[in-house]
């Protein structure tokens, strides 16, 4: 959607229907249909990234609080 909102932007612009009242607002559509659909793949990629790190955090965490449930209560004299 990004490619084919930007590629309607330029042919816009190349065929000179931009300079018109009625292209202006095509072209002011189909650019601010790019930044929506850019700005969401943004956001999805960071989440997909926050996830990665998330899990890392846990699988990095994972095997130290396993050594320490494995280790026994030192008794309290």
């Amino acid at each position: 959607m990004i490619v084919v909102a930007l590629a309607a932007a330029v042919w816009l612009v190349v065929t000179g229907q931009a300079g018109t009242v009625d292209g202006l607002f095509l072209l002011l559509t189909a650019l601010l249909t790019a930044a929506v659909f850019a700005l969401y793949v943004k956001f999805v990629i960071g989440s997909a990234m926050e996830a990665q790190q998330v899990k890392r955090e846990v699988k990095a965490a994972t095997p130290a609080a396993a050594k320490a449930a494995k280790q026994p209560a030192t008794p309290v004299a």
